[in-house]
């Protein structure tokens, strides 16, 4: 066989291969559509352990994106602000989107910041651990004029929760090479304060008692964690 007939045949090969891969990898059935439907209203409780719902306060939670975008990417959005005995207040926002291939993808909070005119710090990405289980919650700090807000965030992607794109592309990809197109959770906690850390310890003690308020499936649902 001549060196210009094996050069053709290699190349077709890895043609066909690409094509091969490509096809396995092309999911054909929404995962959403494999289990219950959860309505976010019912689902987040309005009153848990030290907490409840202050309706006074919902313009003060940042909206994760235009509300355009809003309708195109998310099936179901849920912000709310709460309050607890000592008057400390956690804003919570919880964007559900049933279909995340490249171009309906949930939007991460440090660009929707940054597009509303926040001055974004660097975010931190560690595993936290909160009722039993381990989420890995990302953290930074958005500001503007006279609003300093720390922000806690995850992303569950099917089953699995992650802190950052890389994560989040691995695991939709795990999904699809089984052909299914991931739904996708982003769970975002947030409270003006000038004390970051303690503003972070407040949103681990929300999110700990929010969780713990919840059935196990609801709770394994929003905290992205193993059964």
């Amino acid at each position: 066989m001549s060196r210009m007939l094996r050069s053709s045949v290699a190349i077709g090969g890895a043609m066909l291969l690409t094509v091969a891969l490509a096809k396995v990898a092309t999911p054909v059935h929404k995962l959403a559509d494999s289990r219950p439907m959860i309505d976010l209203q019912s689902a987040i409780p309005s009153q848990f352990g030290d907490w409840r719902e202050d309706r006074n306060l919902l313009a003060e939670v940042v909206n994760p994106t235009a509300a355009a975008e809003l309708q195109r990417i998310y099936a179901q959005t849920l912000m709310r602000t709460y309050v607890n005995r000592d008057g400390e207040r956690v804003m919570l926002s919880v964007a559900y989107g049933r279909d995340q291939t490249d171009s309906l993808s949930v939007h991460f909070p440090e660009g929707c910041y940054g597009g509303q005119g926040f001055a974004v710090g660097p975010t931190t990405r560690q595993p936290v651990a909160i009722d039993g289980m381990t989420i890995p919650m990302a953290r930074l700090v958005a500001s503007s004029y006279n609003r300093n807000e720390p922000v806690s965030y995850w992303i569950v992607v099917g089953d699995r929760a992650v802190n950052n794109s890389w994560d989040m592309k691995l695991a939709k990809l795990s999904y699809a090479m089984h052909g299914f197109i991931a739904d996708a959770t982003l769970m975002r906690v947030s409270n003006i304060t000038l004390d970051n850390e303690r503003g972070y310890q407040v949103q681990q003690q929300f999110v700990g008692q929010m969780l713990a308020a919840m059935p196990p499936a609801l709770r394994y649902h929003f905290a992205g964690a193993a059964r």
